[in-house]
């Protein structure tokens, strides 16, 4: 399989850039600068390396660098914006830092005849986000594009493969973006487009075919998308050896339970176990406020449930979880910052009583998964449902959780879903929610003072959940969404919507 290394300087676009190269067939791994060797990717067979942006300036000492004698081993090699100062600076080029030469946002770029820029207009728009710059391109390299205030807006070595653009063809600002990652990628490394989600299904029901011939698996099935199509991925490789465990924690959204029941019992004739286990998660969380401990207590006691109910069935040898690829790094893999553990991955607890935790998808962003459930033959209704957190309502209820806050919770969130489906934007706005605060705040109804809860309303537009925007919903649904929750759910008062994106806040709000 061809791969195309991603290697990271601490950029905030540098999971896009991965994904992006997917788009075009192409496998994108990402690997922290300081966690891989030049003889590493070298032993990999990488067909290219893309060098990330980054917060950082090259010629402080304390910034990020990497091993140069990566520019000798004939591996095509692009740099953005960091990292194309990284490049430069590597190749003993000159970067240095000038406040009339910073620029941020939309930029008017004019390129020179490159392969790079194969058919890319000669003045189109990019995407810019840099205060330092070169200042004299590298001995063998040539300045390939330019803007008013950068005069090496990109740069080339054309005899080693060595390419820089200062900035940002990865975000869907730069118009041409796509079209430069493409003619690196098949121009330049001569990629030929092997990463296909059916040939990904072929491969892994092979796999596990061979891997877990005979072995009892135990697979934690949320019903949400991720733990879905692993479900249905194992289910076809190693048929009832594959038992299903649906914890019902008593966190989950109205009339889920027993949905989730139907649908695999019924529909897919899944082995199918249902816990009924709300009484001892909301015991396990009674008083907890704190988000992070949310998280830990809900991934641990769903590691207890799997155990207590293999050692119900026997011996079990594996266990299946639905981590995807956003889990991964937003749970700190690497050199990366935790944003938030989740329960299937930083939630996990020291000691897990299975010989092997199984987790297919998780070299997966969400719409490869969803383009999976398709080729599974998974009906839309269910890959393309509203994405649910591990953790459930837990992270929607804010503060303290107790059986009435999320009965209040489900109803709300219940009626702003109806609302978003009968206008029609369900199958547009990527992910939309209730949430349910912790402050009360002064109403009136009927004449007579209350004190009620408030709550939030949150619906997000993105097509990577990496990055998202906050939905433009028209006023009059929000209108009906608040009038029918404050008239029909007790105890709500105030009903408000949430317009930050992400970032600089998360999707989800805990």
């Amino acid at each position: 399989m061809e791969k195309i290394l991603v290697l990271d300087f601490g950029g905030q676009y540098n999971q896009l850039i991965a994904r992006r190269v997917r788009e075009h067939h192409i496998y994108a791994e990402i690997k922290p600068y300081n966690k891989i060797t030049v003889e590493e990717i070298k032993a990999e067979n990488y067909k290219g390396v893309i060098f990330t942006g980054g917060p950082n300036s090259v010629y402080d000492p304390a910034s990020p660098h990497f091993d140069e004698t990566i520019l000798d081993l004939g591996i095509p090699v692009l740099g953005i914006c960091y990292g194309c100062q990284l490049l430069a600076y590597m190749a003993k080029g000159k970067v240095v830092s000038a406040e009339n030469i910073s620029e941020y946002g939309k930029i008017k770029l004019n390129v020179k005849d490159s392969p790079l820029f194969t058919d890319v207009p000669e003045s189109s728009v990019c995407w810019m986000s840099h205060r330092d710059y070169i200042s004299e391109a590298p001995a063998g390299f040539s300045p390939i594009a330019y803007t008013d205030m950068c005069p090496v807006a990109a740069m080339a070595d054309e005899s080693r493969k060595l390419y820089g653009v200062q900035f940002h063809p990865e975000v869907t600002h730069t118009e041409y973006g796509q079209k430069i990652l493409y003619n690196f990628l098949y121009h330049i490394c001569g990629c030929s487009g092997d990463w296909r989600m059916d040939r990904f299904v072929e491969n892994k029901i092979a796999e596990y075919k061979e891997k877990l011939q005979g072995k009892k698996v135990l697979c934690a099935l949320s019903g949400g998308v991720d733990s879905s199509v692993a479900a249905v991925l194992l289910h076809k490789a190693i048929g009832d050896n594959l038992i299903c465990v649906f914890v019902d924690h008593g966190l989950l959204r109205k009339g889920e339970a027993d949905s989730v029941e139907h649908i695999f019992r019924d529909t897919f004739s899944m082995n199918l176990i249902r816990v009924d286990a709300e009484e001892r998660f909301l015991s396990k969380l009674a008083g907890v406020t704190e988000p992070e401990k949310k998280r830990k207590i809900i991934g641990e006691e769903f590691i207890r449930v799997f155990e207590d109910e293999a050692k119900k069935i026997g011996k079990v040898h594996y266990l299946v979880q639905g981590t995807i690829y956003p889990d991964v790094i937003e749970s700190g893999a690497g050199d990366a910052s935790t944003i938030k553990s989740h329960h299937n991955v930083g939630g996990l607890p020291s000691v897990v009583d299975f010989d092997e935790i199984i987790e297919p998808l998780r070299d997966l962003f969400k719409d490869e998964v969803r383009k999976v459930g398709t080729t599974l033959g998974i009906p839309d209704e269910l890959v393309w449902r509203q994405p649910f957190p591990g953790p459930g309502l837990a992270i929607r209820v804010i503060g303290e959780i107790t059986k009435e806050k999320l009965d209040v919770l489900r109803d709300a969130d219940a009626i702003f879903r109806e609302e978003m489906a009968a206008a029609g934007l369900n199958k547009t706005t990527s992910q939309y929610f209730a949430v349910l605060t912790d402050t009360r705040s002064v109403g009136v109804m009927g004449d007579a003072r209350t004190y009620g809860r408030t709550l939030v309303l949150r619906a997000v537009t993105t097509d990577d959940f990496m990055t998202a925007d906050w939905s433009r919903i028209p006023f009059e649904v929000l209108e009906r969404a608040s009038s029918r929750i404050t008239n029909e759910v007790q105890g709500v008062s105030r009903v408000t919507y949430d317009i930050t994106s992400k970032p600089p806040a998360t999707v989800e709000w805990e």
